[in-house]
């Protein structure tokens, strides 16, 4: 982070800033400290919405973005980063214009991709603060170990439901002390059945508003040296009635990344660990095959196994029969032509041919990579 004393403001940041800068807490020298940092958000969703909007609007000079997902309709009931006219665009470039409206003096940095165990330090290395806003149990143990390895300090945040969480992790406090970091809260990875992301378990809209912009909140602490980080406690906010409680947290001596006998030292293969990615492998067709199929007259059956809510919001035609009972649907698969199955993100699709091609002896289906996300995308 360049020193302070190079930083300068033009008199429209000054003009900006003028309620920042008249904090007797705060002042000149934290809106320079702020327009010094750098921070990535993992994340343009739910979370990551409200944290890059108020990290733009405080002044935070360099913000970079990770995500590979396009704007769906579904996202507008609580991204609210984005309008009816980003539908269909990638999420980092819609973010990256209605940020820079927001806030014409920043540099927005694009990280068009999905973050993985081949490109997080990368990436990472190059922030000073690192926030969260993923919405699944491997990337958060993957940006996790990621900080950790880095030494950076991360601000995680994960919603379900009407619950949220928040907290500061692997923060050095001023004496030089070390506090816990997602391993000491959960140390190893629990299968991915246990812990559904938002599209699959659905989420209240207003809640990663809240969520997301305390995370922002502490961002803002960590640059700036105000406050007390939520380092070493587990902030837990419950909407539906309106509580929230505080648990102290604490580094454990058996955590596996840096406890007393550390035995991970590089980043692993998260979604194997967790359960999430096939340990053999299945056929795959693109979203770009699906369509020439479609356009040619190919006969092939098309099965959609996600949940019925998802099915009625949007879909592309095929047969519902979802992944938590595709053992009933056995009957309507056809054997004797191509099935492909989808999902949302070709994930779920995965499992459910697995289980199909373990337990009923199917060889004729086919993955849609990508899922419909890639298949709207493709259209």
């Amino acid at each position: 982070m360049p020193s302070c004393d190079e930083i300068a403001f033009s008199t429209a940041e000054l003009a900006r800033y003028d309620r920042h800068i008249n904090l007797p807490e705060f002042g000149l020298e934290s809106q320079k400290k702020l327009k010094a940092a750098k921070v990535v958000v993992v994340g343009a969703g739910g979370l990551g919405s409200p944290l890059l909007l108020y990290l733009a609007a405080a002044g935070v000079g360099t913000i970079g973005i990770v995500d590979f997902d396009i704007v769906a309709d579904s996202n507008l009931q609580r991204q609210v980063l984005f309008g009816q006219e980003a539908i269909g665009q990638q999420k980092t470039a819609a973010a990256k214009k209605r940020l820079e409206d927001l806030n014409p003096h920043l540099c927005i940095t694009l990280h068009n991709t999905r973050l993985g165990l081949e490109n997080a330090l990368e990436i990472l290395k190059n922030y000073d603060v690192i926030a969260d806003g993923t919405d699944n149990i491997p990337s958060r143990y993957l940006v996790n170990d990621a900080a950790v390895l880095l030494q950076k300090t991360l601000v995680y945040a994960s919603i379900y439901h009407f619950e949220g969480q928040v907290s500061v992790f692997n923060y050095r406090d001023e004496k030089g002390v070390l506090g816990p970091n997602y391993r000491d809260l959960h140390p190893t990875l629990p299968p991915s059945e246990l812990a559904p992301n938002c599209a699959d378990a659905g989420v209240l809209g207003v809640l990663p508003g809240i969520i997301g912009s305390i995370q922002a909140c502490e961002v803002i602490k960590i640059i700036t040296g105000i406050g007390t980080p939520l380092s070493g406690r587990l902030f837990v906010f419950d909407a539906l009635h309106l509580e929230t409680h505080t648990f102290n947290l604490h580094r454990r001596d058996d955590n596996p990344l840096n406890g007393e006998n550390p035995t991970i030292h590089c980043l692993l293969d998260y979604d194997y660990f967790c359960g999430s990615k096939p340990q053999k492998t299945v056929k795959e067709i693109s979203a770009e095959e699906l369509v020439q199929w479609q356009q040619n007259g190919e006969i092939f059956q098309l099965v959609d196994v996600r949940e019925p809510r998802e099915y009625e919001t949007s879909n592309i035609g095929g047969a519902l029969m979802p992944l938590t009972t595709i053992a009933t649907h056995i009957g309507k698969l056809y054997r004797d032509r191509k099935v492909v199955i989808h999902c949302r993100t070709g994930e779920r699709s995965i499992r459910a041919i697995q289980e199909l091609e373990d337990k009923f002896g199917f060889d004729n289906l086919y993955n849609l990579t990508g899922g419909i996300i890639a298949y709207q995308a493709a259209i």
